[in-house]
């Protein structure tokens, strides 16, 4: 028991129909008419200010030279910069071990000192000058030497 084709199902076919002559026609007239560009139209080639244009640009024209000295970097060479001296405070000190944490006066800042870095018979409280340098966990004190 087949049932006959619908109206609804008709028209379906119809635009299905329609629409595969419209891409049929829209096909002949590809082949016929080409696209007015060329594959040369289609290069484009990019100018010495880096613009894209569609003209080859003049080779002849040598462009000038510049000296590697006379760019200009936005960053500043490194230059060493001079230790500031700071003074402190030693906050704890451990003879047996040999180190030590000086309290930085300007700050709350603590630095590590090694004994050797540090004058012979330094204790908790002494009040030094010192000069930072940069270690394995951190700044540590080097150039220590009680303020005068």
């Amino acid at each position: 028991m087949s049932r006959p084709n619908s109206f609804n199902k008709k028209e379906v076919e119809k635009r299905k129909e329609q629409k595969r002559k419209e891409k049929s026609k829209r096909k002949e007239e590809r082949k016929t008419n080409p696209g007015s560009k060329s594959f040369d139209d289609m290069i484009a080639y990019v100018d010495a200010n880096g613009m894209i244009t569609d003209t080859k640009p003049d080779l002849t024209i040598k462009k000038p030279e510049i000296e590697l000295d006379q760019i200009l970097i936005s960053a500043p060479k490194h230059e060493e910069e001079e230790s500031v001296g700071m003074q402190g405070r030693v906050e704890y000190f451990n003879e047996e071990k040999g180190y030590g944490f000086i309290k930085d006066l300007g700050s709350t800042n603590k630095y590590f000192f090694h004994i050797s870095k540090a004058p012979k018979n330094i204790k908790v409280g002494d009040v030094v000058l010192f000069e930072l340098e940069r270690g394995h966990k951190g700044n540590n004190a080097i150039n220590i030497a009680y303020k005068q």
